[in-house]
């Protein structure tokens, strides 16, 4: 196995690169690709455009993993994250999945 280098200029990184899947580390929330039909049941619920959500660019090794299990993942999708808070014991964000 080839093991990859991760770089802060974006290099698009795979699990069999590097050997592990980053969304089992314990500092990255859990992330969830949406159907378009839950998409839309979110978006019409919080009353937002795909364009108002914030963004998640596609070279992001979360999405490279996501990938991996749900197949191709195209530009305008949208990501559920997960986040434990010690506060609120979960945060759920929402990502549009955008290109890069």
């Amino acid at each position: 196995m080839q093991v990859g280098r991760v770089h802060l200029t974006g290099e698009v990184v795979f699990v069999s690169e590097i050997g592990f899947n980053v969304l089992e580390h314990k500092l990255v929330p859990e992330h969830y690709l949406l159907s378009e039909e839950e998409a839309a049941e979110v978006l019409n619920g919080k009353k937002l455009t795909r364009d108002q959500l914030p963004k998640i660019r596609h070279s992001d090794a979360c999405i490279k993993i996501l990938e991996q299990i749900y197949g191709p993942i195209q530009e305008g999708r949208v990501i559920k994250v997960v986040r434990q808070s010690q506060t609120a014991e979960q945060f759920v964000a929402y990502r549009l999945v955008i290109r890069g």
